[in-house]
């Protein structure tokens, strides 16, 4: 069993504080585990959105063994993808979800974003077609260092964005951190555009688990917590959803004030 070190509730969201990225993983796990059972028991199949990046790694570890999860009855999705970037390039987020739990796990059904596609304005219409036909039960998210929410970076994040699928361009923050991860050798590498679900999108979501550990995340998960709701820090709109939690590390939670 987890055991936090803390709770609390900053506006509607929900925090959690866990003694270890383990810890944490598993909590979060445990969160989206209960919230796909619901969906499943109340309507027989149920809907999930999956994050990628270093933030996800003890998340997807843990979700992966909740073998109560009835994955033949899941739908999957994921939030973004790099322009251009073919399924095998080792830094794409297709090639990320099929070896860390899709090709394990095995659900009913899964839609991944197509960053190479030929048409992306084609591709990303029947995508979001897709997510409007299929209401999303529970979204998996992380916060990057410059407080994004899927690719939706401080210069292109829209609160009230008519699209719930679009191109974004990436800023050096951002594309920064890829390095950062060990996704690209240099910033070079890096496209400067993805394929990325809208803040609209996210927020339509029933259920929003954010995994965000590590120290360098300390900032962002600060400025989450106690900054204005704006677009300067686009994950601060978490605060507005009726089910949303956020999971911490010691790491991560060092920062926070108030």
């Amino acid at each position: 069993m987890t055991e936090n070190k803390k709770d609390f509730q900053k506006e509607l969201l929900n925090v959690s504080i866990y003694d270890s990225k383990e810890d944490m993983g598993e909590g979060a796990a445990a969160f989206v585990s209960e919230e796909l059972q619901k969906a499943i028991h109340e309507r027989g199949k149920a809907n999930i959105v999956l994050a990628t990046g270093a933030s996800q790694f003890t998340f997807l570890e843990s979700l992966k063994k909740h073998k109560e999860i009835e994955w033949d009855k899941v739908t999957a999705f994921h939030q973004d993808e790099y322009v251009g970037i073919s399924e095998d390039h080792p830094a794409s987020f297709r090639k990320y979800l099929k070896d860390r739990i899709l090709n394990i796990v095995h659900p009913a059904k899964q839609y991944l974003i197509e960053g190479d596609a030929k048409n992306l304005n084609e591709m990303m219409r029947k995508y979001e077609e897709l997510l409007k036909a299929n209401p999303i039960d529970v979204i998996c998210l992380g916060i990057g260092e410059n407080g994004h929410i899927a690719f939706n970076d401080p210069s292109v994040a829209d609160f009230n964005d008519p699209y719930w699928v679009k191109i974004v361009k990436l800023d050096d923050k951002c594309r920064n951190q890829q390095v950062g991860e060990g996704w690209f050798k240099t910033m070079d590498e890096v496209p400067e555009e993805a394929v990325s679900l809208t803040i609209p999108a996210i927020m339509k979501c029933k259920a929003i688990s954010c995994v965000v550990p590590d120290a360098r995340k300390a900032i962002a998960v600060r400025d989450t917590l106690n900054d204005e709701i704006s677009t300067k820090c686009p994950a601060t709109i978490l605060k507005k959803h009726p089910n949303a939690k956020l999971f911490l590390d010691p790491t991560s939670s060092s920062k926070i004030t108030g």
